[in-house]
């Protein structure tokens, strides 16, 4: 008969893991906090903290005021003891970055490398990951993966690009990235990795439409603090909600969708000046760029209004044009989106914080789950 009870084994696996997760939870701590909080041993802990000290995971960093003894050692993880990398690729840029054991943003780099579907172009990827990593002096071994994020509908395998209008990527495969590569890697759908930095970064998030304001829009629902899929892996694709069946041609073959309104792209292409050129004029009155914006915003919000009356929760505002955003284009949003019955109060509205970098940094985050369930 074969013992299916927990082992010795797996006994010191679990408490190692308790221990490192409780450290990364409260950032600062002490031994007898760790043994409190767990209901733990102090040996055992104290066992712990040697092993995760040895292997680099955990550090001392001062003491904590005495309380009448001796001073106990403030306990914390080395945040920077495993790196994730991440990759942002839209049609004419690339963005790398890595991230600490917090998600923390520690390096990043813009790449102005336009998109083609050839080798030359994939072992261009890896060179730039490669010189990326030995530039910001970032330890091979210390690195758990490398995640691509890129436009475009992933399979449900996660090995492809299934669909790719926008930067003609339906060819893309896993397997021309980890040709060049030398660590694990995964694909992800651009909408969803910056869905997934929300989650992270909000532990409160229930339910939310997260709107990805970058040259193209996207979008995702997370249901639950689940991304939702849908049958097809295309769920949340809220950039072609038709807004006006006899509105200007987008991409997908159909007219109207919120796509052709609500990009980084429609502002260049309505204003004539680059993003940031916009917003400096915007700033300074300028009528033209007013009322570009404010046509933005009342499209914006029209999609705000309706989607949340599906997804009763959170909306958040993501993506390269996120950081442009100030209180009082929130405050607009909220006047031109309320009316009966449910009105969206001040505090369901998120700006993001990780502008164009947002999709690179949320796959990098896929990387520390799985580390902090496994250490």
């Amino acid at each position: 008969m074969v013992d299916k009870g927990i082992t010795s084994l797996n006994v010191k696996v679990i408490n190692r893991n308790k221990v490192y997760n409780c450290i990364y939870k409260e950032v600062f701590t002490s031994k007898q906090q760790i043994a409190n909080k767990l209901q733990m041993g102090i040996s055992t802990v104290s066992q712990n903290i040697k092993s995760l000290e040895k292997d680099g995971l955990i550090e001392r960093n001062g003491n904590f005021d005495s309380t009448g003894g001796r001073r106990a050692d403030i306990i914390q993880i080395v945040r920077n003891a495993r790196v994730a990398i991440g990759v942002g690729i839209l049609k004419k840029y690339v963005f790398i970055v890595a991230v600490d054991l917090y998600g923390e943003i520690i390096h990043s780099v813009t790449l102005n490398l336009p998109y083609e579907s050839s080798r030359d172009y994939y072992k261009t990827i890896g060179d730039k990951v490669d010189e990326f990593i030995r530039t910001n002096q970032i330890k091979p071994e210390s690195i758990l993966g490398v995640s691509i994020a890129t436009q475009g509908i992933i399979s449900s395998d996660g090995q492809s690009v299934s669909y790719g209008v926008i930067m003609g990527n339906h060819e893309m495969k896993l397997s021309s990235f980890t040709e060049f590569i030398p660590y694990p890697c995964r694909l992800e759908h651009d909408c969803k990795a910056a869905a997934y930095l929300e989650l992270w970064k909000n532990k409160d998030i229930e339910n939310a439409v997260v709107f990805l304001l970058n040259r193209n829009l996207g979008g995702s629902f997370i249901i639950n603090r689940r991304i939702f899929q849908g049958v097809n892996m295309h769920g949340g694709a809220l950039e072609h909600l038709c807004i006006n069946k006899d509105g200007p041609l987008c991409y997908c073959g159909n007219r109207g969708c919120l796509e052709t309104y609500c990009s980084a792209n429609t502002i260049e292409n309505a204003s004539g000046m680059e993003i940031q050129v916009f917003f400096e004029n915007l700033r300074k009155g300028v009528n033209s760029c007013v009322q570009i914006w404010t046509d933005y915003l009342d499209k914006l919000a029209f999609a705000i209004r309706n989607l949340s009356i599906i997804i009763d929760g959170h909306i958040i505002i993501s993506g390269y044009l996120a950081p442009f955003f100030t209180e009082d284009d929130i405050s607009y949003i909220l006047r031109a989106a309320n009316s009966p019955p449910f009105p969206i109060e001040r505090d369901q509205i998120l700006v993001g914080t990780y502008g164009q970098y947002t999709p690179a940094a949320g796959a990098a985050l896929h990387y520390l789950d799985e580390f902090l369930q496994t250490v």
